[in-house]
């Protein structure tokens, strides 16, 4: 792509807004009144030093990449792939642009989170930062990137509001027990029926344990909180054999249908 002029940036970043990634092409703000601040940036540095800082010759995986800002640090860490993924595509249009004038190697793809199983294949790191509280169906989610895309590391960020604290919970009540569910710091992952903040993609917030708690249950161990929203986590065992609802699903010759014998 040839060399723009900051005149012909600021003419396409007009073009493709509103933004939602405050991203600087050669100088060119594309979100500089944004409510949050410098946003993303000001959300990265809190916990930049908690992804490697040298990701050469590994794959990433970006899912709700939006425009593109973490996709473009990690290819600035050396990634040898990175692939954002985002179900907007209006999105999309912005991250291949902002891929073009940085002059960073980045795939993008329309695809929802609940698809990720169709990339069947595992990355090295797979972020997931500030999707979750957009989704109807949260854990689903959750099982999925565990199931399909995730190799070794996984970042998770999410809005959460409620009470900040953990308790130890028993693994088991007696039906009788319903104070439990009263506590302040149970795990609890709130319903928005209408909007929050404006926004009617806002579906669920969970407060700090439930958080923890859903990435657990899932199947991630959490290997760091560097950030209040920010888990750090692994692939680990998963808690029961009820995992994912869509599991990675064998070879075709071995599905069997009602009254016949499998192959």
């Amino acid at each position: 792509m040839p060399e723009l002029s900051a005149a012909e940036i600021r003419d396409k970043v007009l073009a493709l807004g509103p933004w939602f990634h405050n991203l600087d092409l050669n100088g060119v703000k594309t979100a500089p009144d944004h409510f949050l601040g410098d946003y993303p940036a000001v959300k990265w540095c809190r916990f930049a030093q908690a992804i490697p800082a040298d990701l050469t010759g590994k794959s990433v995986l970006d899912i709700g990449c939006n425009a593109g800002f973490y996709s473009l640090e990690m290819k600035r860490r050396g990634a040898a792939r990175v692939l954002g993924i985002d179900y907007d595509e209006g999105y999309l249009r912005q991250a291949r642009f902002a891929s073009q004038v940085t002059g960073l190697d980045i795939e993008f793809a329309q695809l929802s989170v609940y698809d990720v199983g169709a990339l069947a294949e595992r990355f090295d790191l797979v972020l997931f930062l500030g999707v979750l509280y957009h989704l109807r169906h949260p854990l689903l989610a959750l099982d999925l990137i565990r199931e399909h895309v995730v190799g070794d590391l996984f970042v998770c960020q999410s809005m959460q509001r409620g009470d900040p604290g953990e308790e130890p919970l028993d693994p088991d009540y007696p039906f009788s027990e319903t104070a439990i569910f009263e506590r302040p710091s149970y795990p609890r992952l709130s319903f928005i029926e209408h909007r929050y903040s404006g926004d009617n993609t806002n579906w669920w917030v969970p407060n700090r344990a439930c958080m923890k708690a859903m990435l657990r249950s899932a199947g991630f161990v959490i290997d760091d909180n560097p950030e209040e929203e920010v888990y750090v986590c692994r692939p680990g065992p998963l808690p029961s054999a009820y995992g994912a609802i869509y599991p990675a699903r064998p070879p075709a010759h071995t599905i069997k249908r009602v009254g016949e014998v499998a192959a």
